[in-house]
């Protein structure tokens, strides 16, 4: 289980894809133990009530409406039973307390939710009476609603909004919701006013159509760019380059012109409303526009800098980065159903995070009734070492989390080195992203909980620590703040560095079926051995494929402005624009980080490749044509060094290990 080394005497020879055996089985089985209590913590909730009391709700005095309640110790009004009355409704909904996410106000069990609105006491005295469902405290009578000298603190603030219960949740929600701009103001800082943030949704609403079309255009050109660097591999980062100059040039040229033209239209006479959303559009053009001349700016110039420094610095080694990614458009084409691995994982993600947040849900009612000496009112509150679920629960979450992730690097790793290792492509399995999981939930499980637990022990002190520098912001002095960010920092950089190792670790494991010590320490000298081709390629091909995310993005954009350019009348662009950038940088990160894991794989199984054979009999390449290509062009490349005097070992292949 440890890591102190491999017991493995010499030097082992690798025998990709020859035999296969379980791995890191010992934390296979720690894995298995730890989601057994994750299962136990939801079980827990479940058996104490807690699922009920979240899905039906509870009144203030601790009973569970939608059943019969047994008398709780203390508190007088408990125990009732609150069979026919199923739908929860709070005095004053508006009454929320931020800091704990909580609504402050009594809660009681109802028959109905008021579907209108309740101006005065007598309105709500006459639909307790019609409808049988008394909003009053329980001992409140109906007949005194009007009266009753406690009834500003046992009866709804008035006017009681219209409302309707949730979907799932038996909670009766006002229809307006404007009563919850206050929440929304503190969850977006950015609000000031609460017509800003009417005019945002209302933007959003407008524009929705156009805004899944501008995602599904994201998406589309994601698949283009992926088949795009298939072809043109061999003048990718001039491409590309030259794409981005000329459209954030433009892109910034017509946001300038676009904000011209609607400051110029800007009318007095228009209506208020009208007015507002211009002005607002006016305002946001100019942000744009200035954002995109510095941004866009920038990464010309950048960019420009960095192909230059590139050029001349590794201009023997680009020929290799070429040259997988030449081999990695080819690899799409063999296993095309890598391109849909990111939706598995995603999906796969969504379902554990629900699971997550309704367990978390349970856990927030679960425990004992406490009655609040603030309020009075009845809440469910763990004690003792059940209180620690919590913790257990969170950590769960980055752990499995992880887990999930470290899957899908081994499944593209898996399929990618079946590509590489399989002399015969007509050979490959009919679908082997398919093979590659089933291969992974046989033999590699005990891996990917290991690698992955590496990573959580690194990413929980980093949460804690920019959490704790939240929470101190503006308190700590200078010093304080300093050692905090150079701690998150190092920590960060520390998890950068360890993910990178532990995708090569699993392919390693996936072309030679070893642990995961074991597969991280001979991809550690494999990487030690190949610096600077690893630095060429991770330089190179990082920078271009973080230039085709910005491409997607821009062109996303400024589809986006001009669409949403038709709608300059009543939508605001802030927000909607905003969406669609963020989504089109998660697809586009989505498709590239795919490419960018294979195009890795590639590399370490072109590293063991010409380590360990040297293209004679009995020793042939496993490669492809195109890193052939290279492998013989280097060759050359080092007889021309040593014939005019030079060592000619820049790009010469490693020499052949021996086993």
């Amino acid at each position: 289980m440890g890591c102190g080394g491999s017991t493995e005497k010499g030097k082992r020879e690798w025998k990709p894809l020859e035999d296969r055996c379980c791995t890191d089985i010992p934390w296979l089985i720690i894995f298995i133990a730890f989601c057994i209590g994750m299962g136990c913590i939801c079980g827990f909730a479940i058996a104490t009530g807690a699922a009920s009391r979240l899905i039906s709700g509870y009144d203030s005095y601790g009973n569970t409406c939608g059943q019969k309640n047994a008398p709780i110790e203390g508190i007088e009004l408990s125990g009732r039973d609150q069979t026919s009355k199923e739908y929860v409704f709070f005095l004053d909904p508006c009454n929320i307390d931020l800091l704990n996410r909580k609504i402050k106000s009594m809660a009681l069990c109802v028959v109905k939710c008021p579907s209108e609105e309740l101006k005065t006491y007598d309105d709500i005295r006459k639909f307790a009476m019609t409808n049988g469902s008394e909003l009053c405290s329980y001992d409140v009578p109906a007949n005194r609603y009007t009266n009753h000298p406690e009834r500003a603190t046992k009866c709804p603030k008035l006017p009681v909004p219209p409302s309707k219960s949730l979907p799932v949740f038996h909670r009766c929600t006002p229809v307006d919701v404007s009563c919850y701009a206050k929440f929304a103001e503190a969850l977006i800082t950015f609000v000031s006013d609460n017509s800003i943030l009417h005019r945002l949704i209302a933007g959003v609403m407008a524009s929705k159509e156009i805004i899944m079309g501008l995602c599904l255009l994201a998406l589309v050109l994601s698949m283009i760019l992926m088949v795009v660097i298939r072809f043109i591999s061999a003048i990718l980062v001039w491409i590309i380059t030259a794409l981005v100059v000329i459209g954030s040039l433009g892109g910034t040229g017509v946001l300038w012109w676009l904000y011209v033209d609607h400051r110029k239209n800007l009318n007095e006479t228009r209506p208020k409303d009208e007015l507002q959303v211009a002005q607002d559009n006016v305002q946001a053009l100019l942000v744009y526009a200035i954002a995109a001349t510095r941004v866009y700016g920038g990464c010309v110039v950048f960019s420009q800098a960095i192909l230059l420094l590139l050029m001349f610095f590794m201009r023997k080694r680009v020929a290799l980065t070429i040259a997988l990614f030449h081999v990695a458009g080819r690899v799409f084409t063999h296993l095309p159903l890598l391109v849909l691995q990111p939706f598995w994982t995603f999906l796969a993600l969504m379902l554990f995070w629900v699971y997550w947040l309704s367990v978390l849900l349970f856990l927030g009612t679960a425990g004992s009734p406490v009655q609040s000496p603030e309020t009075g009112l009845v809440e469910f509150r763990m004690s003792g070492p059940l209180q620690y679920m919590t913790w257990y629960h969170a950590v769960g979450l980055i752990w499995i989390s992880e887990f999930l992730l470290a899957c899908q690097q081994m499944t593209i790793a898996g399929a990618v080195v079946t590509y590489y290792f399989t002399r015969d492509k007509s050979d490959l399995p009919l679908t082997p992203i398919v093979s590659s999981g089933l291969r992974l939930m046989r033999y590699h499980l005990g891996t990917v909980a290991k690698g992955s637990f590496i990573i959580t022990l690194v990413e929980i002190p980093r949460l804690v620590l920019s959490y704790i520098h939240t929470q101190l912001k503006g308190r700590e002095n200078a010093c304080a703040r300093c050692m905090l960010k150079a701690c998150i920092c190092c920590l960060w950089c520390l998890e950068k560095c360890l993910r990178y190792l532990n995708q090569n670790a699993y392919a390693a494991t996936a072309i030679n079926s070893t642990s995961f010590c074991t597969s991280a320490r001979d991809a550690f000298i494999i990487l030690v051995e190949n610096a600077l081709r690893v630095a060429a390629i991770n330089t190179v091909g990082d920078f271009v494929l973080f230039l085709g995310k910005v491409l997607i993005v821009s062109c996303t954009a400024f589809a986006g402005v001009l669409a949403l350019n038709y709608q300059r009348d009543y939508t605001v662009w802030v927000l909607p624009l905003l969406i669609v950038c963020l989504f089109a940088f998660l697809v586009a990160h989505c498709f590239l980080s795919i490419f960018e894991i294979v195009v890795d794989v590639l590399f370490l199984c072109f590293a063991v490749d010409t380590k360990y054979n040297d293209g004679s009999p009995g020793r042939e390449f496993y490669m492809d044509k195109a890193l052939m290509e290279f492998v013989e062009s280097s060759k050359k490349a080092a007889g021309r060094g040593r014939a005019d005097g030079g060592d000619g070992t820049e790009m010469k292949p490693m020499t052949p290990g021996r086993s």
